[in-house]
């Protein structure tokens, strides 16, 4: 007939056709009645309270341990399985955890005689890795198998894990104390080095600020610099484009403002020459044509003497836009001026002088007339011979220019009237 079991047991089969015993954990097996037994084995994990009282350590000290301990028979493990079959076939649950508690606790104490009351109580992971090491090679030899062990609880009846608590509490105090204090100290000179690193850090960031600033100020400049002179340069270049260029607009408006005071000199000399020519075919006193003709050249001269200072006024106004030309224009004319006076005189000699003095005469007559001009009232009393009225003031003005011709040649030894003849061109 057939027989299961739960995961949590085995079954061995033994008898007829059954040498070795056939050994099941968790299935089912076929069983000849009679000539065949099926016997069962718990595999469940047995929680063992391993507990060692009053256990001497190496130094004489005795202590209470008690650990706890999960132990199961391991039924994937043939041979383990068969040894517990062996050793515990037909015993409970209770005996077997009773066998195995037994062990353990021998182990136990075993391990607490070779250690002292410090190591166990200080490191209690190594002394579990010792108890669970030492306990598994001989529970694997019964079949059974250490899944867990830990220590539970250590203490003593003479208290002293209670002092050595105490010398460690106070040790730990004192350690405390002592690291506390180092800490303030360590923190008091951190805190002074951060913030002297902090200080150091802001005067090197300052520097690098003003490093910075004094690089960009320099740049700045050196570009400032740099454009305006560019800027100038252009301005420069433009203006003096200009300049050039209005120069020589005006250099060619003052030849076409030359050309055109020269045609109209030259127009001015031919009517001067056409009206003396006219004067000479027409007029017939030669003093009144000689009086009419020295109008003519004086009015001439002064016409010519305002065209020239209106162009000399001209070109000084132009001199003022373009300095260079006029003033080596201006050197020119006065020195070709000069030249042809130089030359006139050196020809003419006195006759020049007496030119120059019939130039003057009709300037010299309105000066003697002005007081005349400007008289506002003229009372005249006649004593009976002489003329009255305005031929008589005109007599008095000739009288005075008659006069002159002889008190020019007491100053100069000059004879007008010799040289007025002897001068080509003169006609009294």
């Amino acid at each position: 007939m057939f027989y299961t079991c739960g995961p949590n047991e085995a079954m061995v089969v033994s008898g007829f056709g059954r040498s070795p015993p056939l050994m099941i954990a968790g299935g089912r097996v076929f069983v000849l009645p009679c000539i065949q037994k099926i016997q069962r084995i718990a595999l469940n994990t047995l929680t063992l309270n391993v507990k060692s009282d009053k256990v001497y350590t190496r130094h004489g000290v005795p202590i209470s341990v008690t650990g706890i301990a999960q132990v199961k028979i391991q039924g994937q493990n043939k041979e383990m399985l068969a040894t517990a079959c062996q050793m515990f076939m037909g015993k409970s649950e209770a005996e077997i955890a009773q066998i195995a508690l037994e062990t353990l606790e021998g182990h136990q104490r075993a391990i607490i005689a070779h250690l002292t009351v410090e190591e166990i109580y200080q490191d209690r992971k190594k002394f579990s890795e010792q108890v669970f090491k030492v306990a598994s090679s001989d529970l694997v030899n019964m079949g059974i198998g250490v899944v867990s062990y830990t220590l539970k609880d250590v203490h003593d009846d003479q208290d002293y894990l209670h002092s050595l608590g105490k010398a460690r509490t106070a040790q730990v105090q004192k350690d405390a104390r002592i690291g506390e204090a180092q800490y303030k100290r360590d923190s008091v000179m951190r805190e002074a080095h951060a913030m002297q690193e902090k200080v150091s850090a802001q005067y090197k960031n300052e520097i690098e600020m003003a490093k910075a600033q004094r690089d960009y100020e320099l740049k700045k400049a050196a570009y400032d610099v740099e454009v305006n002179t560019k800027k100038a340069e252009s301005e420069m270049a433009y203006q003096l484009q200009v300049a050039k260029t209005k120069q020589r607009i005006e250099e060619e408006t003052m030849q076409v403002q030359v050309v055109e005071r020269t045609q109209q000199i030259a127009l001015q000399e031919q009517e001067i020459i056409r009206k003396e020519k006219e004067l000479d075919a027409k007029v017939k006193k030669p003093a009144e044509a000689e009086k009419y003709r020295l109008e003519r050249l004086a009015e001439a001269h002064r016409l010519q003497l305002i065209m020239e200072a209106e162009a000399e006024a001209e070109s000084i106004k132009m001199r003022g836009d373009a300095e260079a030309f006029a003033v080596e224009a201006k050197g020119r004319a006065e020195a070709e001026q000069m030249a042809k006076k130089a030359e006139a005189f050196l020809q003419y000699k006195d006759g020049a002088m007496v030119d120059m003095l019939l130039e003057k005469l009709p300037l010299m007559a309105e000066e003697i007339s002005r007081p005349l001009m400007e008289a506002k009232k003229i009372t005249m009393v006649s004593s009976g011979g002489a003329e009255v009225g305005a031929s008589k003031l005109t007599g008095e003005v000739l009288d005075i220019m008659t006069r002159l011709p002889a008190a020019v040649e007491k100053l100069t030894g000059v004879r007008i009237s010799q040289q007025v003849v002897g001068t080509p061109g003169l006609v009294m």
